[in-house]
């Protein structure tokens, strides 16, 4: 579709090339006011905008019918609704595993399959826009972001699962952003809170994190989500890749081929509004070749940014050939993606059948790392775990309810114990003395690697001869630090889905015969 943009005002341009957010279930009269005033033409909806099912719906067509009638052109309704970890639909829907335990099933066809019931369920709430899969090589282990987001620390297996699921989306007619270019798996820095760097040439960069990247391109990637992260060896000036035209125009479009759009992560991120600004990052990413701009949370700072790109194009500063050009590749996305503005039947939201194969997939993906017969559980055997937490800005918001002990301990019938999520000495000493009678425990492990105590707790277990069965809900990494005699098992998550599937697995009635997709630091004791 060809588009004339000769009879279009500036400010409906760059409205198109605007994707924001509202803070509430009910769309707020700041949002109504970007969409009429200043034409914004994409929506980004997080899990306080999703209560259920129908509520959604309701929402989705009344935004797709205020964009539409405001602008002429269709919207973009988008969501981070990765599995895992990072989802946003409301609990009667089914939320896929995340990457990380897919790909400890050994079975890519899980990912596609994940990407179905996903796509099906967005469309029919009137979601076209999914801002996955997460094609970041996960090399870094003590990365504070990507973890089990990832696939794996092999960029080949990364391809391959997150083709997967890309293809999976595609099939059910929602548009995939594959994320974060030109990667942010081998940071320690979140890009939310301050400003990552990788010392990484081009070379390096094309054999490892770039893998996943070029082979989705060549194989139809729609859409490509951008990382604030800073890459000095591929840009000079400090400006990360979201704000270069080196790595967005020069790698990106040029060297690698892409030609759909480019969509910058949020731009009110720490690593862009701390830096730089996001208005003067907005700019910025435009001048780099970013067509879509993600400013999620502020309407001000949207006014901002579309002033300030509106001065810029008029002093001469941004090309009014580079609004043009991203505007009309994104209408001729919009068309491809379109969804009628009307009511549908959403009774397959949170089917049977997609609760069945998710069941599936966890249970293959949970992992036995140790090579010992899992030990046998009785009424003494003491579980413990503490409650989950928010790690990242980018995870789910967390059941403040489930507590793994608790949980747990009522499955298999044993006590449970509640340690803080990173004990101390002397919480370390008061959980030992509550366990003297007990002849094995289970430990809920919740980022150990970065909550030392919890490590620190189960190796004491350990060295006083009990048994001790160490469960990861989140990385695995934790193992590297674990003494050698402990138990493991790699669960990936903290949520009743992949509990219900351990309680199996603990039990021996089902085989945990999945294998981790990436690589440990052998453990020194």
């Amino acid at each position: 579709m060809v588009v004339s943009m000769k009879e279009w005002k500036l400010r409906d341009k760059i409205g198109q090339m605007i994707m924001t957010g509202f803070p509430t279930a009910d769309i707020t009269p700041e949002l109504i006011e970007l969409i009429e005033e200043y034409k914004v033409a994409n929506i980004i909806l997080f899990s306080y905008n999703l209560c259920n099912a129908e509520q959604v719906q309701h929402t989705c067509t009344d935004l797709h019918l205020r964009i539409e009638q405001s602008t002429g052109h269709p919207a973009f309704i988008a969501v981070d609704q990765e599995g895992g970890v990072v989802t946003r639909l409301p609990g009667e829907a089914c939320n896929v595993p995340g990457a990380m335990l897919i790909a400890a099933t050994g079975k890519p066809e899980y990912a596609y399959q994940a990407g179905r019931i996903t796509g099906k369920q967005l469309r029919k709430l009137g979601i076209n826009v999914n801002l996955a899969p997460v094609l970041d090589v996960n090399s870094n282990p003590d990365n504070p972001v990507i973890g089990v987001r990832s696939y794996s620390s092999d960029p080949y297996q990364v391809e391959r699962y997150g083709i997967n699921m890309m293809k999976g989306l595609l099939d059910e007619g929602v548009m995939p952003a594959v994320k974060h270019f030109p990667g942010h798996g081998n940071t320690a820095t979140d890009s939310h809170m301050g400003l990552p760097v990788v010392e990484k040439d081009l070379s390096e960069l094309m054999d490892d994190e770039l893998i996943p990247f070029f082979s989705a391109i060549k194989q139809g990637a729609p859409c490509v989500m951008t990382s604030h992260i800073l890459f000095p060896k591929l840009e000079k000036d400090k400006k990360p890749a979201t704000m270069s035209r080196a790595i967005l125009t020069g790698l990106l479009r040029e060297q690698l081929g892409f030609q759909g759009i480019i969509i910058t992560d949020c731009l009110e991120m720490g690593a862009i509004q701390s830096f730089y600004g996001t208005a003067e990052g907005a700019v910025e990413a435009v001048k780099a070749g970013a067509e879509l701009l993600c400013i999620s949370h502020t309407p001000a700072l949207v006014k901002e940014a579309i002033q300030r790109i509106e001065e810029a194009v008029s002093a001469g500063e941004i090309p009014v050939e580079y609004i043009d050009r991203a505007v009309s590749n994104i209408l001729k996305w919009k068309e491809k993606y379109r969804i009628e503005p009307e009511l549908k039947d959403i009774s397959v939201i949170g089917s049977k059948e997609q609760k069945e194969a998710v069941l599936r997939m966890t249970l293959e993906g949970i992992t036995k790392v140790s090579p010992m017969e899992l030990p046998e559980v009785t009424k003494d055997t003491v579980v413990i775990g503490s409650y989950a937490y928010r790690s990242t800005l980018a995870s789910s918001s967390v059941d403040k309810e489930l507590h793994f002990g608790k949980y747990m301990a009522g499955k298999l019938g044993c006590r449970y114990l509640e340690v803080p999520v990173n004990p101390g000495e002397e919480e370390i000493g008061a959980a030992m003395s509550q366990l003297k009678d007990a002849p094995s425990v289970i430990y809920g492990l919740y980022n150990g690697h970065l909550n030392t105590g919890q490590l620190a707790l189960a190796n004491k277990i350990s060295r006083e001869g009990k048994e001790v069965l160490a469960v990861t809900l989140r990385n695995p990494y934790d193992f590297s630090l674990l003494d050698n005699k402990i138990h493991k098992l790699a669960a990936f998550e903290y949520n009743t889905v992949v509990f219900d599937a351990l309680e199996e697995v603990i039990r021996r009635q089902y085989n945990a015969a999945g294998k981790l997709p990436v690589t440990l630091k052998q453990a020194e004791h």
